[in-house]
């Protein structure tokens, strides 16, 4: 049975766990308006500069299911304050960076914070809002994420350019400190079942992460059939198949292997692998292609993403209410083939002196295409296991999306760097071209994966009987 509480603890818990989601959300995003400046400021090559976006995405990844067992096992508002005092102790470390190693280390510890305070953030929403009241607050919560989503570029650029790059970590240490006081003083304790925690399965797949992504960042450099690169590869897949075989026969895994023998479940979660890794790729490329050829600005990047970000504001909602009516399948495969679209398009054109205005078409077509199938693919998952599955399933979902931007990361920058001879704006136009048809090609192998999902059966409604 859930416990009482008034409307102003719940609506107390709303604001702290939307507070706080905003915080982690804005990070992840500012970022990319930055990554220019970042790189000119410390001399960093492509291959190095990528590991600022893929230690966090990586130890957030892998993390992400053991901070909510650690909520239910300690405390979830223990933990929870946990999470946010160490995101604030690690943005700090961000900032003060004074070489690319320590921002890398840094940005790896924000991950690992991140991990414990978006599962708890939700977790303690659940636990304070009946049934019947918690679509309209999580409703509010995922509004407010997806504002910090939208505005991050902008105001990473904004940051970046009037202050300099470090303040876009320096902005975290007020909004955790508010955070953290409403914590101590409004909320109140709760625990959740208690789980084992699947130490050897996190082990496992962090290290194959971490082996298959270090072949492809060193793919270019040490030759990709080195011994060095050959290694990587072999030990990332026997890692691969290790966890897979420890999953399945964990008392307690981390990633219940059963929960894939549905189509939906495991089509929807590869889908989704392909076109987050496709799409983060992109947001680490695209906002130094305006800088870097283009000559924009970080604020003017930062701007100029806002065709392609701000579809999100205005598609998902129009998909979500979609879903019930033509299904997951057609919304996901004809959503992902218009961002495969939208990233050729912008492959085929772009050159360093080109106009700015020429990127807007394609960018809103991939935008829209994405929007529309993030929330397709997402219920798709969810709707496939039981009811009581469904935060293990949210949580495989959203590790598998992370690992999917590692992933879409580093294939990228690696097709970039074996494309390009230089660092002048023809240059680097010559290997992100290359990139976006990469990115192209994941995006259709997410709408192939996308076509495997069940479609969905139309409900014929009786006849009348005569006379009625």
């Amino acid at each position: 049975m859930q416990e009482s509480h008034s409307a102003g603890e719940k609506n107390w818990v709303l604001a702290v766990a939307a507070l706080a989601s905003f915080m982690v959300a804005l990070d992840t995003m500012v970022l990319t308006s930055a990554l220019a400046t970042i790189r000119a400021d410390f001399h960093a090559p492509m291959e190095m500069l990528q590991w600022t976006v893929n230690a966090y995405n990586l130890s957030f990844a892998v993390l992400l299911l053991t901070g909510a067992a650690l909520g239910d096992r300690f405390g979830r508002r223990r933990m929870f304050a946990t999470g946010v005092a160490l995101f604030v102790l690690t943005s700090i470390g961000c900032a003060l960076s004074n070489n690319i190693y320590w921002l890398i280390a840094a940005r790896a510890g924000q991950g690992a914070a991140a991990a414990l305070t978006l599962p708890l953030a939700m977790a303690l929403l659940s636990a304070v809002f009946p049934r019947e009241e918690r679509a309209r607050a999580l409703g509010i919560f995922s509004g407010v994420t997806g504002f910090a989503l939208i505005a991050g570029p902008a105001a990473g650029g904004a940051l970046t350019e009037t202050f300099g790059w470090q303040w876009i970590f320096w902005i975290n240490v007020p909004i955790g400190v508010v955070a953290l006081a409403v914590i101590s003083a409004r909320l109140r304790e709760s625990l959740g079942p208690a789980a084992d925690l699947d130490f050897p399965g996190l082990a496992l797949v962090a290290a194959a992460a971490f082996a298959l992504v270090w072949a492809l960042l060193r793919g270019n450099g040490a030759g990709w059939r080195s011994a060095e690169v050959l290694t990587a590869l072999t030990v990332g897949v026997l890692l691969t198949a290790a966890f897979i075989a420890w999953e399945l026969h964990a008392q307690t895994p981390m990633v219940p292997m059963r929960l894939f023998r549905a189509r939906a479940f495991s089509s929807g979660i590869v889908a989704s692998f392909l076109f987050y890794a496709a799409m983060y790729g992109v947001l680490f490329l695209l906002p130094q292609l305006l800088q870097s050829a283009l000559g924009n600005t970080p604020l003017g990047a930062g701007l100029r993403l806002l065709p392609w970000t701000a579809t999100l504001f205005v598609t998902a909602p129009v998909a979500g209410g979609l879903v019930g009516k033509i299904g997951e399948r057609a919304l996901v495969v004809v959503g992902l083939l218009m961002q495969a679209i939208g990233l050729l398009w912008i492959a085929l054109i772009v050159a360093p002196d080109m106009a700015y205005s020429a990127l807007i078409a394609p960018l809103v077509i991939a935008g829209v295409g994405v929007s529309a199938a993030m929330p397709a693919v997402q219920n798709a998952i969810l709707g496939s296991v039981a009811v009581v599955e469904m935060g293990k399933a949210s949580g495989i979902f959203n590790m598998g999306r992370f690992l999917g931007g590692v992933f879409g990361v580093a294939l990228l920058v690696a097709t970039f760097s074996a494309n390009s001879a230089g660092t002048s704006p023809a240059a680097f136009t010559a290997g992100f071209a290359e990139a976006m048809l990469s990115a192209a090609l994941l995006s259709l192998c997410g709408a192939i994966a996308g076509s495997w999902l069940p479609a969905r059966e139309r409900i014929v409604a009786a006849p009348t009987p005569k006379g009625v």
